[in-house]
């Protein structure tokens, strides 16, 4: 039933949206992880030096579960390469609007998860060209 709606609305696209299902639902385990170490930490050290290390330790996990389970594809050096430049812009982008929120007034709890809401959909668009445009040339 799903195919039949997506082939009626979204003729062709039907693997399109099955892959960003499938980021969403890695992109969710890796921010639950980023949220967990962070929440950990936040209590003992620094905020940001609490979020950057859930960050780094949900960029491990979510490089393997994104080759594997997103794009269906097998780990390499040329994408773990394009996977942590794209997730060098994607923290940048992350630690500025969470310094940002945290400015505004956001309690420090509610701030990383208003950053997700405005950076997961910038960091799938990176991430699609990093394992579709590496996957070409190869």
């Amino acid at each position: 039933m799903i195919k039949r709606l997506i082939n009626t609305y979204l003729p062709g696209q039907e693997e399109k949206l099955f892959e960003f299902m499938r980021f969403c639902i890695i992109g969710t385990i890796a921010a639950g992880i980023h949220y967990v170490v962070y929440f950990l930490l936040q209590k003992h050290i620094n905020v940001n030096i609490a979020y950057t290390a859930g960050y780094l330790f949900s960029l491990v996990c979510n490089f393997f579960m994104t080759s594997y389970f997103t794009f269906r594809s097998t780990p390499s050096v040329k994408k773990a390469a394009g996977f942590g430049f794209s997730h060098l812009i994607n923290y940048l982008l992350h630690i500025c609007l969470f310094n940002g929120f945290l400015w505004l007034g956001v309690s420090r709890l509610l701030a990383p998860v208003l950053v997700l809401i405005v950076a997961v959909p910038t960091n799938f668009l990176l991430l699609r060209w990093v394992f579709h445009h590496k996957q070409k040339k190869s």
